[in-house]
């Protein structure tokens, strides 16, 4: 792959993943997240920016446009705020729709007319296979179902530009933040092993090769779909994260 890619959320996990893995497929790789990314590559760019904040999301999206071609775009940052229904406040609402669907809406905004022009482009929006639904996840559901959404409503709008939006959709992924909820050999963990059907948890890769897939130029007649990458965890109704 040649080009420009933006990642959002690039500083651990499956954002870590998947920008490395661009990288490798010899793509220069702008990670745009609070903070600056573990990976070193003479390829990789870094622009610090709080995605919640939309003044300052707009401003840096559109210093990355001007500055480079960027025809690949991953919207992976997202954040979740557990609780039930009684326990959600418009705060963790208005956070969670902030950095996982607003943000992605601005960047998207900031990088189509380079694409159009180009007459190319991939975008992939990383939700969720909670967005089908999971016991306290109000803010997190919504927001990644809204991913969902846009997708296929941006579908339609680009792809007669020759730009494909798609989204990738994991189930419980082995990342930092599940490893200190989910401790390797705790019988919490055990359980939701034992409610996938591959009977494992995935990993950071797994969802980054899924997102090449998607982002190849080879892949431009798959636009508008949801790629659940989750063991089975979507058919079976249970886990995911």
């Amino acid at each position: 792959m040649e080009g420009t890619a933006v990642v959002t959320g690039a500083s651990s996990g499956i954002g870590e993943a998947i920008a490395r893995q661009l990288l490798n497929s010899g793509c220069t790789v702008v990670a745009l997240q609070r903070r600056a990314p573990r990976l070193e590559h003479p390829q990789l760019r870094f622009y610090a920016v709080d995605l919640a904040d939309a003044a300052v999301a707009s401003r840096v999206a559109n210093e990355v446009a001007a500055r480079h071609p960027v025809r690949y775009l991953v919207n992976n940052a997202g954040v979740n705020r557990p609780g039930l229904l009684e326990q959600a406040t418009v705060d963790d609402i208005d956070y969670a729709l902030a950095v996982n669907v607003r943000a992605a809406v601005i960047l998207t905004q900031a990088f189509v007319p380079g694409m159009r022009a180009a007459r190319f482009g991939r975008i992939v929006n990383i939700s969720s296979r909670a967005a089908t639904g999971k016991t306290g996840r109000t803010a997190y559901s919504a927001a990644k179902a809204g991913l969902i959404g846009l997708t296929r409503t941006w579908c339609l709008e680009l792809a007669a530009a020759g730009i494909t939006v798609n989204a990738v959709a994991p189930g419980p992924v082995a990342t930092e933040l599940f490893d200190r909820g989910h401790p390797p050999g705790s019988a919490k963990r055990q359980q939701v092993i034992d409610s996938i059907p591959v009977k494992r948890v995935g990993t950071p890769d797994d969802i980054a090769s899924s997102v090449l897939f998607l982002l190849s130029p080879d892949s431009g007649y798959i636009t508008g779909q949801t790629l659940f990458v989750c063991g089975g965890t979507s058919v079976s109704g249970t886990g995911g994260e």
